[in-house]
């Protein structure tokens, strides 16, 4: 049997389950779920996720895995994507933690707002402005980390990047511009060319 993915194509975090079951080779089931329709909240889907979020992989024992880097971790067990070295492999949960802390919540959430057109209400008014000097903090974290390193972890392609790629590569669709972070961008294109890959909506 094969595990399934409950995702959404628009989501970054379900995005990078999907770039990790594509350079693993696993086969796997994929399920799409409208999150603006309700479908994570649905009675059947609170069964397997109480917290009623993609992605969710549901591993062919009935095992649920839930929170996208979790599941990055699981499915990149055994291989170069999570290093083994006990310095490398915790560097590689700081830059998880810092992707999910202070830079999913800015780049991802105003991604989300804008795309999606979610009303923009005074709270949100004031959330967006804070959201966005926050963002381009978190940017610029990366930035300064990448101009002695060609990738987050240990030189080489590992989970970091993969997380902290799914939304940088699409920061822009939120306002974000990428042109004052050269060694961002530069990562990037890095990134994309560590075959094989995907784009988010594939």
């Amino acid at each position: 049997m094969e595990p399934t993915l409950y995702d959404s194509p628009f989501s970054g975090n379900s995005y990078k389950c999907r770039l990790m079951l594509h350079k693993s080779g696993l086969a796997y089931r994929r399920v799409a779920i409208d999150i603006d329709k309700g479908e994570s909240r649905t009675p059947e889907f609170l069964a397997l996720n109480p917290n009623g979020r993609v992605p969710l992989l549901v591993l062919p024992d009935g095992t649920a895995l839930a929170e996208s880097n979790a599941i990055l971790a699981w499915l990149a067990r055994d291989t170069a994507y999570l290093p083994d070295e006990p310095i490398a492999f915790a560097q590689t949960l700081q830059w998880l933690f810092f992707e999910q802390y202070s830079h999913e919540p800015n780049i991802a959430t105003v991604r989300y707002w804008l795309t999606h057109n979610v009303e923009i209400t005074p709270y949100r008014e004031l959330a967006l402005a804070h959201k966005r000097e926050q963002g381009h903090a978190a940017l610029q974290v990366m930035e300064t980390h990448l101009q002695t390193n060609a990738f987050f972890v240990a030189n080489r392609p590992t989970i970091a990047d993969i997380a902290l790629y799914a939304y940088t590569h699409v920061a822009e669709e939120g306002g974000f511009s990428l042109e004052p972070y050269p060694q961002v961008r530069g990562w990037l294109a890095r990134v994309a060319a560590d075959a094989p890959h995907i784009p988010i909506e594939a």
